[in-house]
């Protein structure tokens, strides 16, 4: 059985393989084993802390196969982001230039850096082991943070933001960075996405342009991928729009993907997640359910545990879920104990 659970201590090794694993562009796991092991005790600080209103929390969870305690992938919410590090984005924007007495009306795309998002929630870390792939695994990575937000609600902010991956090759080059590297940085786009990681940020208003820049004054290859994602980005692209996120005009300053964004009682997630006493009853007990697959959940914070399955059962009637025993030892709960669930 794959269990969502929040990362411990213990899996910092794992967490390392994950980071080697997850390649260029994925600045949120530099491989970096001070960063890493900060990162781990920053999560568990954030799970224990008592919260009032979202500041500079960071949860962090792995996906462990709870049969052999292989840790299969991970994912993160950030409780309010550029809180304590300032967050930059390009806005792409338009402008107009236009002579009536030449008769000449042009409209050009401009991208103008900014700090929009400061305070906003992100999701992010979202990386599943290649081995791992098959099936609902990923999805239920995804969506399982919207879950865990709907239950702890006020240790989040109302608007909801994704970054996602740009466009950049093999060897880790952006086309939209090589623009700004031979305009105005002099280091390769691997060593720029390594310093963010690092959480030095300190060079971005030493070098980055101060005023905003004619789109059409790029490289025709660093405006195709302006608002595009990295081939493996795609699904979860996709699964995040299936959600309500929108892409709203706003990129990364390194490899222009987009960010998109949502409020958080607007994801699909949330509106259908459903609250209920659990039943453990045998598996013959439970309702037909046509082999539909749930998630769900304890509603626990600190101790937090998550699986999907289709030995699950809804009862609207009753307000309540009918699960396994083996499910219901994972999400750590007994009989008659709340849990929270949405259909996968």
């Amino acid at each position: 059985m794959q269990v969502l659970r929040p990362i411990s201590n213990k899996d910092f090794a794992a967490l390392k393989t994950i980071a080697i694993e997850s390649g260029h562009g994925f600045t949120s796991l530099p491989v970096d084993d001070d960063l890493l092991s900060s990162k781990i005790a920053r999560s568990e600080q954030s799970f224990d802390k008592t919260v009032k209103q979202p500041q500079d929390e960071g949860y962090l969870f792995v996906l462990e196969d709870s049969n052999t305690g292989e840790i299969l992938g991970t994912t993160a919410i950030e409780a309010a982001v550029g809180m304590q590090t300032p967050l930059y984005h390009y806005h792409l924007g338009k402008t107009v230039h236009h002579s009536r007495t030449l008769n000449v009306y042009n409209t050009v795309d401009i991208l103008s850096m900014c700090n929009d998002y400061t305070g906003a929630s992100e999701i992010c870390t979202l990386f599943l082991r290649e081995a791992f792939r098959q099936g609902l695994a990923g999805r239920f990575l995804s969506r399982s943070r919207f879950n865990f937000m709907a239950l702890h609600a006020d240790r989040f902010s109302d608007t909801v933001i994704a970054e996602m991956r740009g466009v950049s090759d093999e060897d880790g080059h952006s086309p939209f960075w090589q623009w700004l590297q031979e305009h105005f940085f002099s280091i390769e786009f691997p060593q720029a996405d390594h310093l963010v990681g690092l959480g030095d940020k300190v060079f971005i208003s030493e070098l980055m342009p101060k005023y905003p820049i004619y789109a059409n004054l790029l490289s025709k290859k660093a405006q195709a991928v302006i608002g595009q994602v990295h081939e493996k980005t795609k699904p979860a692209l996709r699964l995040l729009e299936k959600e309500g996120f929108e892409h709203r005009g706003y990129v990364d300053l390194f490899d222009a993907g987009p960010t998109v964004e949502s409020r958080l009682q607007n994801i699909k997630t949330v509106r259908e997640t459903k609250r209920g006493k659990a039943h453990i009853v045998e598996s013959g007990e439970l309702d037909s359910v046509n082999g539909e697959t749930w998630s769900v959940s304890n509603c626990r914070l600190a101790d937090f545990r998550a699986t999907f399955d289709t030995r699950v059962s809804w009862c609207t009637k009753t307000s309540s879920f009918k699960i396994t025993a083996d499910i219901a030892s994972a999400l750590k709960i007994v009989d008659g104990e709340e849990i929270s669930g949405f259909l996968l």
